[in-house]
């Protein structure tokens, strides 16, 4: 089973990539520097390095699905 506190909503809207807000700053309604190609190589195992361009925050893509960005670290807090 996949840690949900790894994972992050995303939204493909005219052929860019957005958050609809930034796990690490809380900017909202963030354009994200990923193709949507790349999405479907990162879901067949290749790793991608994403920087966050409100903050600058890096993290490392492990996995991708039609919903959510998968991370080799946690990017969630956890609800008690």
């Amino acid at each position: 089973m996949l840690p949900f506190e790894n994972a992050w909503p995303y939204e493909k809207i005219m052929g860019d990539i957005y958050v609809s807000s930034c796990p690490f700053c809380e900017a909202e309604n963030v354009l994200l520097p990923l193709k949507p190609s790349e999405l479907s190589v990162i879901h067949d195992g290749k790793k991608k390095l994403l920087v966050f361009p409100c903050c600058h925050h890096k993290t490392t893509l492990i996995d991708a699905d039609h919903d959510y960005l998968l991370t080799d670290s946690p990017i969630q807090k956890r609800m008690p």
